[in-house]
């Protein structure tokens, strides 16, 4: 009997317990997308504090728009009949917006590091076992971001083959590869650098660089 009684108190708690995560992970899918604080990378070598604080300016209204866009979208999905049309521009206005918040985020999180890659990381071997050398991985990855046009430049990994990937993002969607896990994302619109680095795009590349936070690239490579 008693035996019979904590395992029906076991059996309770259990059930319980996974009730409650069911609605902690349901309201945490309702919640807003909040804006991240990024006020720590103020006074980085090499960026202006104006700088920044005018790309963290832009980048909360990549979150505003995501979260607006989210609140018709579902308001749409209550319509009947549905505008198609609108409701297939908000879509597609939606995957921009939330590439433009998430990208961001990754970039502002890679910055901020005040040491170069330990040449004994697992990171560092990989790039050398598939670029050859660093040298030749950095200069890969600084040729795509020189390209004319807007967008990213993203050193991702295939996870089903391991396989490192340096790639061109046109704007915020378009060339994403399906998948690909980002380890290390820079930003070549030119709200990025130009009110400081005018058309020097090097530049601007030369001091995101030596300000890359490796641990966080190596934590993303690691997991």
């Amino acid at each position: 009997m008693r035996t019979l009684l904590v395992a029906s108190f076991l059996m309770t708690a259990s059930l319980s317990f996974a009730a409650d995560a069911v609605v902690a992970n349901t309201a945490a899918m309702q919640a807003e997308y909040a804006v991240n604080d990024y006020s720590s990378l103020l006074g980085m070598p090499g960026f202006r504090d104006e700088l920044l604080k005018m790309h963290f300016k832009l980048y909360e209204g990549y979150v505003k728009n995501t979260n607006l866009l989210l609140k018709s979208l579902k308001e749409y999905s209550m319509e009947t009949p549905i505008d198609i049309y609108s409701f297939g521009a908000l879509n597609r206005r939606f995957g921009w917006e939330f590439d433009g918040m998430r990208l961001h985020e990754f970039y502002f999180d890679n910055l901020g590091g005040k040491t170069p890659l330990a040449k004994d990381s697992v990171l560092s071997r990989a790039l050398v076992d598939q670029f050859g050398s660093y040298e030749t991985w950095k200069k890969n990855f600084g040729d795509i971001a020189m390209m004319r046009g807007i967008g990213w430049v993203i050193l991702c990994r295939d996870p089903q083959t391991g396989r490192l990937m340096n790639v061109w993002i046109a704007e915020h969607d378009l060339g994403h590869l399906a998948g690909a896990e980002p380890l290390l994302v820079l930003d070549v619109w030119e709200h990025a650098y130009l009110t400081q680095f005018g058309l020097d795009r090097a530049g601007y590349i030369d001091t995101f660089f030596k300000n890359i936070d490796w641990n966080v690239v190596q934590q993303r490579f690691e997991k």
